[in-house]
């Protein structure tokens, strides 16, 4: 089976947290990595998303060491969406 991944770049303007993990993560960039596996036996290319990771630690698209964790895609998209809803800091 083809796999794939690719990676984006995510922007917390504040604190937040993810579910399933107990700590606060800083205001930042943070890459986020996604797998997905070619569809086999259709008529057209069509992936389907094996995995999500934020990768904490380590600058966006830079050198150094970083933890990938596991994110479910939902609660990813819950994250961003309570940091664009709150008004910005002063």
């Amino acid at each position: 089976m083809t796999t794939r991944s690719t990676r984006s770049v995510v922007t917390f303007s504040r604190p937040f947290r993810i579910a399933g993990y107990e700590d606060d993560l800083p205001a930042g960039q943070y890459e986020m990595v996604v797998d997905e596996d070619l569809l086999e036996g259709v008529s057209f290319e069509s992936y389907r998303r094996t995995a999500t990771y934020l990768l904490i630690g380590g600058p966006a698209g830079g050198l150094g060491v970083a933890e990938m964790r596991p994110v479910d895609p939902r609660d990813m998209d819950a994250a961003l969406a309570r940091d664009q809803a709150e008004p910005a800091a002063p």
